[in-house]
């Protein structure tokens, strides 16, 4: 059942990519898109009563979870938060210079 909210969730960002023509809400809708993502990959890793991977002498290795996926993610936001503000400041400069934030407008005004 989470994994449908996940992909109901990637839906609704593929959704505000695609149809929208506002650069603010493309913008949200990558957002969601690389949250879905995310949720997905700690979703993988994850398991009922499972235990962090950190080993004692005394321990042994019983359901624990993947500490793979939580890297990988920790990897993703720092990537995403670097591409979100590089998308966020090249629609600042197309706002600057075109006055709209709405796509078909600045198609038009081409030229």
């Amino acid at each position: 059942m989470i994994y449908l909210m996940c992909l109901f969730l990637f839906c609704i960002g593929v959704y505000c990519i695609l149809v929208k023509r506002n650069i603010i809400k493309i913008i949200v809708g990558i957002g969601i898109v690389e949250y879905a993502i995310n949720l997905f990959f700690i979703l993988v890793g994850y398991r009922l009563r499972g235990r962090a991977p950190i080993l004692a002498q005394d321990q042994v290795i019983q359901n624990m979870v993947d500490p793979l996926p939580q890297a990988l993610v920790l990897t993703a936001i720092v990537i995403g938060l670097a591409v979100t503000a590089l998308i966020v400041a090249i629609a600042i400069r197309l706002y600057e210079r075109y006055g709209t934030f709405d796509v078909t407008k600045i198609r038009r005004l081409r030229g």
